[in-house]
């Protein structure tokens, strides 16, 4: 018999906090839930990312963490 894990990937909504680009780390609060979850450059796929950004991205396992990973600006 096989066995198979399978992922459920949720996509979250979510509008930038804060970002330092000098540092390379900013947060994000969750549309839903109020939370801020933590993002760092390494988790925008090249995107620049500024305060009052809509984005979506991709909750996953940090090393002190969740963090947001997977970034992508949202547009109107």
């Amino acid at each position: 018999m096989a066995l198979f894990n399978i992922f459920l990937i949720i996509a979250m909504e979510g509008t930038v906090k804060f970002f330092n680009e000098s540092k390379g780390y900013g947060f994000i609060t969750n549309n839903d839930t109020g939370k801020d979850i933590f993002v760092h450059v390494t988790g925008l796929n090249g995107e620049a990312l500024n305060e009052g950004d809509r984005v979506e991205y991709e909750e996953q396992e940090g090393r002190k963490g969740m963090v947001a990973g997977r970034v992508r600006l949202l547009h109107d």
